[in-house]
């Protein structure tokens, strides 16, 4: 007789993820991250960096160039060979429109996080986006942005609760199943929806499996 034992999500991280009082946290964390990924995209596109990137795209050139350059020695930053076959065979060919991509991506990554919207989904984007960062061997606020990133990603439900996501997350739920949300009373009362909703699943998440 095997007796396999789940233990139930401990209440911090339940009411970091799911409590409306915590999606006062997760706001904070969206208008900083949205605000420094804005001013990333901003300055590709109207500042400093316009000129290297959304005109020439030679910034990216530079960058993918020096990125290849250094896949060499015992503790070179470019670490994988599939990525640096990446950068030289497909990012090099078509650095122009792939600059003029990252620089829109980047501004419109910030705005979509200042204002909630898909949040998840945006925090996504900006991960995929640090890691090609990460990938090339360029550290410096990448981390910060990785790890705020992926718990954006796991609050999703209430990251964007008091933002565009209170209007978007219930009518996308509706498309997709064919009902029409009914909790519209307010921010709280939604988040307190899906605190019940993961109190109930938690209430049935002790279970036994037996097997001979």
């Amino acid at each position: 007789m095997q007796t396999l034992e789940i233990v139930n999500q401990p209440k911090a991280t339940r009411w970091l993820f799911s409590s409306p009082t915590a999606g006062y946290i997760w706001l904070v964390v969206r208008l900083w991250l949205g605000y420094e990924w804005l001013h990333a995209g901003w300055s590709k596109l109207f500042g400093a960096e316009s000129q290297a990137f959304w005109t020439t795209g030679l910034g990216l050139k530079g960058f993918a160039t020096g990125a290849i350059a250094s896949h060499s020695g015992a503790h070179a930053p470019v670490v994988y060979g599939w990525w640096v076959a990446f950068l030289r065979d497909f990012v090099l060919p078509n650095y122009s429109w792939i600059a003029k991509v990252v620089a829109l991506g980047e501004a419109l990554i910030g705005i979509a996080l200042i204002l909630g919207f898909m949040t998840g989904l945006t925090a996504l984007l900006g991960l995929i986006l640090n890691l090609t960062y990460l990938y090339s061997g360029t550290v410096s606020t990448n981390p910060t942005f990785v790890v705020l990133g992926v718990l954006l990603i796991a609050a999703w439900r209430i990251a964007g609760l008091y933002g565009a996501d209170y209007f978007v997350l219930p009518e996308l739920r509706r498309l997709l199943h064919g009902h029409k949300d009914t909790t519209s009373a307010g921010p709280t009362e939604t988040a307190a929806t899906t605190t019940t909703q993961v109190k109930s699943a938690d209430s049935v998440e002790r279970q036994t499996v037996s097997s001979s």
